[in-house]
């Protein structure tokens, strides 16, 4: 996460949406970065509504408004089943090896999803919360041009991104039945980052 207090923004950083890149080259500039540990660098709506706002609030009193990327539901689990494929994953019980794509998403469909599965949600990352806080500014991962020019208008800066954290180059497939249930099961996401892709 990165707080840019001047400006009155927080850049979430929803797993698996290139932030890790974002936040390298933004830290210098930032005037909050919390990289660790993972609860907080990846801090959803929630989170950062219950411990981070209130510090600028009652403290500052400044409103943040809140910043994140969000990538194509297939393309997101994608991401997490090549990460999994990592070989130093190979001892975890939350690997993906010997698992196809096809069988991750449909362990990720399951009520209670095993632990290789268990990647959380996008949409319940992003969910607005019942005081009114959430994500001001939605940007589909697929779309880096209207990211960059934002933060760079926003931050009066000239971003210089290299890619990090990037997951293996591996072939996934998914059959046209798998992912239409995936996306009947899961349509509140689809129609989230179909409201945003299309901007």
């Amino acid at each position: 996460m990165l707080v840019f207090f001047k400006e009155r923004l927080a850049f979430l950083s929803v797993p698996k949406t290139g932030t890790t890149a974002y936040q390298t080259a933004l830290a210098p500039r930032a005037d909050l970065v919390i990289t660790d540990p993972p609860l907080l660098k990846h801090a959803p709506v929630y989170r950062y509504n219950r411990f981070i706002r209130p510090m600028f609030l009652n403290v500052c009193d400044a409103e943040m408004e809140l910043m994140a990327v969000m990538r194509h539901p297939v393309s997101w689990l994608s991401s997490w089943y090549r990460y999994r494929q990592r070989p130093f994953m190979k001892d975890r019980p939350n690997n993906t090896h010997g698992i196809s794509f096809e069988e991750f998403v449909l362990a990720y469909m399951k009520g209670k999803r095993p632990g290789f599965a268990e990647v959380g949600s996008q949409l319940k990352f992003l969910e607005k919360q019942p005081n009114g806080t959430g994500v001001t500014h939605l940007f589909a991962y697929e779309d880096q041009d209207r990211l960059q020019n934002f933060l760079e208008d926003r931050l009066s800066i000239k971003l210089d991104l290299a890619r990090e954290n990037v997951s293996p180059s591996i072939q996934v497939d998914l059959s046209s039945d798998v992912e239409e249930r995936f996306r009947r099961k899961f349509a509140e996401e689809f129609a989230l980052y179909d409201s945003i892709s299309q901007g």
